[in-house]
Formats: structure tokens, sequence, C-alpha cells
């Protein structure tokens, strides 16, 4: 008999996955390294606050549209140079550098801790069109023709930033965005979600402070050996299971607020277990399935807030499926021609296009959804 996952392939395109930045993690330890980098001319500072990420002003309204294009915000080094030494509890990150000519060297900075207080110090009134606000020097325009404005306290860059920016989701930004963007963005949003969660050592309970280019980060406890603490990943399977007939089982699942929304079954690795086990585990016990053969395909970050998806197809020996009621609140097979009715008829909706579950349904559906 035929195998449905015979002409399986590996995913081609994954959206979270496109990184193509060199980490240079061997300059992470260096003495000075964003400071030194900030007054580079080649190097691009982009911002992240509460887990979202900096646009030009008005790309946060696009985020639903279909066909469009989105690019970060930047700011310049230098601007932020000063702002860090005022601002201690702003987190800077190396992501890395690209090779070429231009040799650009990438910075997030991550302003979460920047109070909502101060970024409602009274700001002057600066008309910036949406072009000028892919870079601070246009975004935070010096000139100003209101002398008494000059006399006011002004607000720093990063304070600025809050107001000045749009902020959005990395599920709303990547699908948009180039891949070598997407991929700055992935990193510095894994890493900044990071250091909001944990700012303490979860050893001794001592203050953490930012290391490694930020990267890690150091207990301050000198009792505790001021030792180095990097981020955790959760690692995930996601498993699309098919049939003899090569039919799609689709799920629901409680925590989803859409009732229309299906997608494949998933999971999180438990302690000990490998890979191919959780993913037969996960299937048993959300829809009561057996499976058989296993299948590759893929793998995404997926920082909300620090997963690591890991994407299989597998071959179902069984097919009676029995929800659990607690994570999965129906399940049922679909054809590719039941599916598209599904979905035309509007009573059900795919996953979204920045997540891995997507890529893999368009995989055994034939063509994009």
């Amino acid at each position: 008999m035929f195998s449905p996952l015979a002409l399986t392939q590996a995913l081609p395109f994954l959206p979270l996955a496109q990184g193509d930045i060199d980490y240079h993690t061997e300059r992470r330890s260096e003495d000075g390294l964003i400071d030194t980098l900030l007054i580079e001319p080649s190097t691009k500072v982009i911002l992240t606050r509460d887990g979202r990420i900096a646009v030009p002003k008005g790309q946060g309204g696009i985020v639903d549209y279909e066909n469009v294009r989105m690019r970060l915000a930047t700011v310049p080094g230098t601007y932020v140079r000063s702002d860090l030494a005022t601002h201690p509890q702003v987190v800077a990150m190396f992501l890395g550098s690209y090779g070429g000519e231009r040799n650009e060297h990438v910075i997030a900075v991550d302003i979460t801790r920047i109070s909502e207080a101060s970024s409602n110090v009274p700001q002057r009134s600066v008309h910036v069109s949406d072009a000028a606000l892919t870079g601070a020097d246009d975004a935070f325009d010096e000139h100003d023709s209101d002398a008494q404005a000059h006399t006011a306290v002004r607000p720093s860059l990063l304070e600025q930033a809050v107001t000045r920016f749009d902020w959005v989701d990395l599920r709303g930004f990547a699908p948009h965005a180039t891949p070598r963007e997407a991929g700055q963005a992935t990193s510095a949003i894994s890493l900044s979600i990071w250091h909001t969660r944990q700012q303490f050592c979860p050893t001794c309970g001592a203050p953490v402070e930012a290391a490694m280019a930020g990267w890690a980060q150091r207990c301050t406890n000198d009792g505790d050996g001021h030792r180095l603490l990097f981020p955790r990943v959760e690692p995930a399977v996601i498993t699309a299971i098919v049939d003899s007939n090569d039919r799609l089982l689709v799920q629901h699942n409680v925590a989803w607020k859409d009732a229309r929304l299906y997608s494949v079954s998933a999971g999180f690795v438990e302690a000990g277990e490998n890979l191919e086990h959780a993913v037969r585990r996960e299937a048993k016990e959300e829809v009561g399935l057996t499976l058989g053969a296993v299948k590759y395909l893929g793998s995404q970050p997926w920082p909300f807030p620090a997963s690591l998806m890991m994407a299989f197809k597998a071959q179902a020996v069984t097919t009676d499926v029995h929800v659990d009621g607690e994570e999965t609140m129906t399940a049922r097979w679909v054809t590719r021609d039941e599916y598209t009715n599904e979905l035309i008829s509007g009573r059900m909706v795919a996953p979204g296009k920045a997540t891995i579950a997507r890529y893999m349904i368009e995989e055994w559906y034939g063509r994009e959804l």
C-alpha cells in the first residue's frame, strides 16, 4: 500500500526561521561591545517593548491586510548610546552582523522597563511623514521653530519611542517582512521576552543584570559566585496526522477563542522524553489515536514566550477519534475537498501565516491557503 508519508518533503519555508545573520558568538564577551558598536555608522538599532517590535508610525494598522510589506523602525546608534547611560533598566542585545561591503551590525534595545509615566512627559508637536519614520533622524527631528519648546524638559529618545512608533506582535509582522528583518525581529523578541520575565536569579533570588551582549544574565549575588544564566527553550512537537486515505486530522482546542479555528496536534515535550515519543503520546492523549510512521518536517522558534516548535507528519494506525475534552474540544478527519468547502463556507479558519501549523497544512493540501 502506498504510504501518505512517502512523498513528504521538509517544509521549504517557515516565517520565523529565516534569519541569515552571523551571530558572532565569539564577540559577546568583549568588554564594551555594545557601546563600541553603537558609534559605528553601519550599526542598525531596532526596538522591542512588551514582546512587540517597533515599526514606522502607521504600519501597525496594516497588519491584517493581505500582500502588504512592513519594515522595522530603526534609530541612530549614537542617540541610543547616550540614553543607555541614563536608562539602566533598558536592555541592549547584540544580534549579530552581516558581511559584505557595509558590514552591518544589528543591536536590539528593549525598552519595556521604561515606565509609562516617563513616556507621558509633554512632547512638542512634530509632523513627520510615514516614510521619514524609518529612521530616527527624522522620527526624532531636533528642528523646531517654537522657541518655547526648547526650554521645556525633553523626554529621551527611548521615552519618545513609546509613542512615536507603532508596536506590533511578531505574528503580525513576520508574514509581511523581508526574510532578513523577520529573522532579526524573531531573535530580538525572543531575547527581550526572556529578560522581561526573568529579573531575578532562579537559584538564589538575587537581581540579575544583562551579560554577554544581552545573550545571558549574571547573578549579582557575591555569595552565589555571580553565576551566568542563559535563556531556556521549551521544546514542543506539532504533528500533521493523516490516515491511510491521506485524510488530515484537524482539531479545535479549548483555549482558542475563535470556535472556527482548526489546526493540528501539538504539545510540549516532557522531561526525559524524545521527540517521537512526544508525538505519539500527544496524539493518544488528545484524540485517542495510535500513530505509526513519523517523519520530521522542520522547526521554527515560537517566542510566546520561549518555545521551539518541531514539526512532524505521522500516519495514524487507528482512525476512531476520541477527544480528551480538556485540551481538545473537537476533532475530525477531512479530505482536501472537504477542507476546501469548510474554509469557503467560513465554518473553519486556518492557522495564522506566522504559524508552522499553516505550512504543515499547506504541505498536505498541495497549495497555499
